[in-house]
């Protein structure tokens, strides 16, 4: 999965949300291959991110909540946490 990964993160790097989105969706749709990786969570943060990219702002939330509710226990400092609530944020 790590390829499908990499071409997500080149997508949203050229602003090309939907196939971002596609690329991330690959990921989640094979859950039983990423389920207990980091993968998966960051699977659900390009997501997100594709989204926020396509102005799809109730889809977005909508991954953003599902990135962030397994880590509501987390340790708030991580930086990725800290960039996905910030990110979130600004779709309110």
């Amino acid at each position: 999965m790590n390829p499908v990964y990499v071409r997500g993160e080149t997508y949203l790097a050229a602003h090309k949300g939907s196939e971002a989105a596609a690329e991330f969706q690959k990921m989640l749709n094979h859950r039983g291959i990423v389920l207990y990786s980091a993968m998966s969570a960051l699977a659900r943060l390009g997501l997100a991110r594709a989204y926020a990219l396509q102005s799809d702002k109730a889809k977005a939330r909508a991954a953003y909540q599902d990135f962030l509710t397994p880590w509501k226990d987390a340790d708030p400092d991580i930086p990725i946490l800290k960039q996905a609530k910030a990110e979130y944020a600004k779709l309110q």
